[in-house]
């Protein structure tokens, strides 16, 4: 018995030293973490927070693809669908801007007359010479007859587009030399009123051609998936949205919780008194 113990003592005292040699790994030069071990962001500090019927500060100044400044409230001269990305972005920009080049093809709308869209780089290292090169490569996708001035390509500095976003209620964050962001068009009134929110990052060119009739009257609409955000959270390491099982199945625990209390209650017989 007492060997038996002896020998579960030292195992316990062998156990952290023996865990440590087992996970030690070969001295390497310090480097930047892996996007797999960059710390995950707090629930609320990325995503959207809908702000529909507030308006734009149109005093904000950014550059044009040529690097001259213009002033915000000079381009909102008509329904304007606004997408904040970053031009170096691997993730989800691509394949959002692939969206806005699918519905651009497909919508009844033509852009450039009846809207336009502003893609903004929230990133301040971005500058107006790689604004150019974007714009041109997305402009040669799109199969209709459409002037560069229908989709315009900005930049400037970081306090400009902070706000910018912040006016939209846009959050993203640092994470590196990249960023953690959502996705979504925001649909913007001549003049700069927040509209509709469209999420995701592909589009129906019905969904696209009603927002813009309504942002062409100033008229606010609730997004209607506003459950599908609940359902989805945003995966900073995929830089997607992915179901979230978790959340889903503690609603559905809570409510069911709620009902079997309910239905307790409401068969608990009132005590006879004498």
């Amino acid at each position: 018995m007492k060997s038996l113990i002896m020998a579960c003592a030292l195992a316990l005292a062998a156990g952290p030293t023996a865990l440590a040699q087992s996970q030690a790994v070969p001295a390497q030069p310090p480097q930047a973490a892996p996007s797999s071990l960059r710390t995950t962001p707090a629930p609320g500090e990325v995503g959207i927070d809908e702000k529909l019927g507030a308006r734009l500060p149109l005093d904000l100044t950014l550059n044009d693809e040529d690097g001259r400044p213009v002033a915000l409230r000079t381009l909102l001269d008509k329904p304007t669908v606004l997408t904040l990305n970053y031009f170096r972005c691997a993730g989800i920009c691509t394949p959002q801007l692939n969206g806005m080049v699918d519905v651009l093809n497909q919508i009844q709308a033509q852009p450039g007359q009846d809207f336009q869209v502003l893609t903004v780089s929230f990133d301040p290292r971005d500058t107006p010479e790689v604004a150019q090169q974007k714009r041109a490569n997305y402009l040669k996708q799109v199969k209709r007859p459409i002037s560069p001035t229908a989709w315009r390509f900005l930049t400037g500095p970081g306090e400009a587009t902070k706000a910018l976003a912040d006016s939209v209620g846009f959050k993203f964050k640092a994470q590196g030399d990249d960023f953690i962001h959502p996705a979504a068009l925001m649909l913007l009134s001549p003049g700069g009123k927040v509209t509709r929110y469209i999420y995701g990052i592909s589009y129906q060119p019905a969904d696209l051609q009603m927002a813009v009739l309504e942002a062409a009257q100033g008229e606010t609409r609730p997004t209607v998936n506003q459950w599908l955000q609940f359902c989805f959270s945003y995966d900073p390491q995929g830089r997607g949205y992915v179901f979230s099982v978790t959340r889903v199945a503690a609603t559905i625990i809570l409510l069911s919780a709620a009902g079997f209390a309910a239905v307790l209650l409401l068969r608990r017989k009132p005590k006879v008194q004498s």
